[in-house]
């Protein structure tokens, strides 16, 4: 699973937010090549081959443990470098991984979000450790004009991560946080 782009360039007085313009490369967004889906905060996984793996980044001047699949070249930059890792039955860093897989309908390969209670603090809101596949949960967006989308974030009935765009043919991806416009989302109550 590739880092992917945000949909609008960064802010360079502020790289936490974003400016009304799109990003090289991300225009197909914008002429009606995008299908809109819902960004779940979780964490990665993947069902490779039938088999349930978690995403690990291997640090600058690390290395990736035995048998881990690379999702990318390692980022120039941070030097970080994403990688698939195995989850086992009986570590106790995978069981909420193994959890969600008892949980999902059916066992497709494909990437995913593990969410759950004790995923990221649950800002999700889900009673149980769940894998949600990358892209099924679709979204009707009103415009996909700068402002509208900010507006449309930042709806209380709207309390979501954000927005990943798929490519209807290729497979390229971008996303769209709330954060991106300095949006936060609602504080889980017990």
């Amino acid at each position: 699973m590739k880092k992917i782009s945000t949909l609008f360039q960064k802010d360079p007085n502020d790289l936490k937010r974003v400016i009304n313009q799109v990003n090289p490369g991300n225009e197909w967004v914008l002429n009606g090549q995008a299908i809109a889906t819902r960004k779940f905060d979780g964490t990665a996984a993947a069902i490779i081959n039938g088999e349930l793996y978690k995403r690990y980044d291997v640090k600058k001047g690390k290395q990736a443990p035995v048998n881990a699949i690379p999702c990318q070249e390692p980022d120039t930059i941070s030097g970080h470098w994403p990688h698939w890792v195995k989850c086992e039955e009986g570590k106790s860093e995978d069981q909420f991984f193994l959890e969600g897989l008892k949980n999902i309908q059916e066992i497709k390969d494909g990437t995913y979000e593990l969410v759950g209670p004790k995923v990221q603090g649950n800002p999700e809101k889900f009673d149980r450790h769940m894998l949600v596949l990358h892209g099924s949960a679709h979204l009707e967006l009103p415009s996909l004009e700068f402002e509208a989308l900010k507006e449309w974030l930042s709806r209380e009935e709207n309390d979501i991560e954000g927005i990943v765009f798929h490519h209807v043919t290729d497979g390229r991806m971008c996303k769209l946080r709330k954060s991106d416009f300095g949006i936060k989302r609602k504080k889980q109550t017990s």
